[in-house]
């Protein structure tokens, strides 16, 4: 025991005569033995230690606790347009498209019942959306039709991230989504942080810059250019341009996520996938906002060519497609059925399925930010130091407080106020966000807001107070 360095006969084995550069078990014998027949949870994956994860099992933990109280935290669809029959409707109109495409009962049959080739059954629906929607134009094959937007994040950061060399840039604050799956996956994040005006190009050359300073390759740079969540900053056709030349003269491919375009009110400003010239922009689209959350339909348009080391080319939604062959082998072909099926009745234009509901969330951001001026008057507000911004669309505002929105005060303002809001630290993947807050305006009435809003100023000046 003086020999190998054990305290005990116990602890001898053996890895005290493997390899020289072999470690040692992170926990002794005993200690293992000593917690009974459960897991240690420091011996699971790391991720499941990361504040990341917990951040949204707290939000509805509070809300369950506090069921009278007007949420401002949820960033779902208003259900009110839905209506339980009109699913059946949509899977007959994708049968019928299928008969009348020449495809026989037992191939009818198959679409439905059979698992269905991996990289998805609607893709050439998908594209004619995209084409007649928001004018990009690529080839069936370089989509991959996806389990909600969530998965294509994740195939998307796995296929390009090869390595602790590589580096992932997101647009900080960010959708918990990207930096969520790139924990799962051992990705390290590079925050880019926005200012008030939103996304600068400046910003992210030097964080390129300081990127490979550091000896890391930087690969992607994931950002929501269109009314974001979790600030509703919009980014600007100008700064758009520039970052795509920016990404062309870097070598940087570009994850644009794009929910809440055809949810808004008013003309929206070209895509940066429409922009792009050099197949620079890997787009990432869902259908949860779109047609409905519970389809569970997304997809990744990635038309990058990619070539192996005996000179054959392919594409990289090939690559994302055996990704997702080891993952979840294919997308319900029932969900894709009923997503096409809504896709055919609007001849592809989901703008057009969506012109009532953008009109509401437009009136619903509308009223809340008449709400906010009535609730903070500019006298007040500039004695509080209270302020916020001004999306033409999306779901998300962000308000800046003089206190510090944390988990404790979520919950008295929960508990004592009856209204509940989301911090916005949790979108902040290196630090950020103290000071401020998100309001979701997608999933109440205007009467909510209201009421609502007068809870959230009793809150803000007591708290202030």
């Amino acid at each position: 025991m003086t020999l190998t360095g054990t305290a005990s006969v116990a602890q001898a084995g053996p890895h005290l005569v493997g390899a020289a550069d072999r470690p040692a078990p992170r926990t002794p014998v005993t200690s293992r033995r000593a917690a009974g027949p459960g897991l240690l949870k420091a011996e699971l994956h790391g991720s499941l230690q990361d504040p990341v994860l917990d951040t949204m099992n707290f939000l509805n933990e509070i809300t369950h606790r506090y069921p009278d109280a007007i949420s401002f935290a949820p960033g779902r669809p208003y259900d009110g347009f839905f209506r339980t029959q009109d699913i059946f409707g949509y899977l007959r109109r994708y049968l019928d498209h299928l008969e009348e495409g020449g495809a026989s009962p037992e191939q009818v049959r198959s679409a439905l019942f059979q698992y269905g080739p991996t990289s998805g059954q609607i893709r050439e629906l998908i594209a004619d959306s995209l084409r007649k929607d928001e004018n990009i134009t690529v080839e069936p094959e370089s989509i991959v039709v996806t389990v909600g937007c969530q998965e294509a994040m994740f195939l998307a950061v796995r296929a390009l991230i090869s390595g602790p060399e590589d580096a992932l840039l997101v647009s900080s604050p960010c959708y918990v989504g990207i930096t969520g799956a790139a924990r799962l996956l051992d990705v390290e994040v590079t925050a880019v942080e926005e200012d008030d005006d939103g996304f600068d190009p400046a910003r992210l050359a030097a964080a390129l810059r300081a990127e490979r300073a550091r000896g890391r390759r930087p690969r992607a740079f994931y950002v929501i250019p269109d009314h974001s969540n979790p600030s509703g900053r919009t980014m600007p056709l100008s700064a758009r341009r520039e970052l795509l030349e920016l990404a062309r003269r870097e070598d940087l491919l570009i994850l644009e996520d794009t929910p809440y375009r055809m949810v808004s009110p008013g003309r929206q400003l070209p895509t940066l996938k429409a922009l792009d010239r050099d197949r620079r922009v890997v787009h990432l689209g869902s259908y949860s906002k779109t047609l409905f959350p519970g389809a569970r339909v997304g997809f990744a348009v990635a038309d990058q060519s990619v070539v192996d080391d005996a000179g054959r080319t392919g594409l990289l939604a090939d690559e994302l497609t055996k990704i997702k062959s080891m993952v979840t082998v294919n997308t319900s072909p029932i969900s894709q059925a009923v997503a096409a099926g809504m896709l055919l009745s609007a001849d592809g234009r989901t703008s057009a399925l969506n012109a009532s509901t953008a009109a509401y969330y437009g009136d619903a951001m509308r009223v809340t930010l008449q709400e906010l001026e009535r609730s903070f008057p500019p006298g007040e507000r500039a004695r509080l130091g209270v302020r916020w911004n001004e999306p033409a669309g999306g779901f998300f505002l962000a308000v800046q407080v003089p206190f510090r929105a944390d988990n404790a005060a979520l919950t008295r303002s929960a508990e004592e106020f009856g209204v509940i809001w989301t911090p916005m630290s949790y979108f902040y993947p290196q630090g950020g966000g103290d000071n401020e807050i998100r309001l979701s305006v997608s999933y109440l009435t205007h009467q909510e807001i209201a009421d609502g809003m007068e809870r959230l100023a009793r809150f803000v000046k007591t708290q202030t107070a």
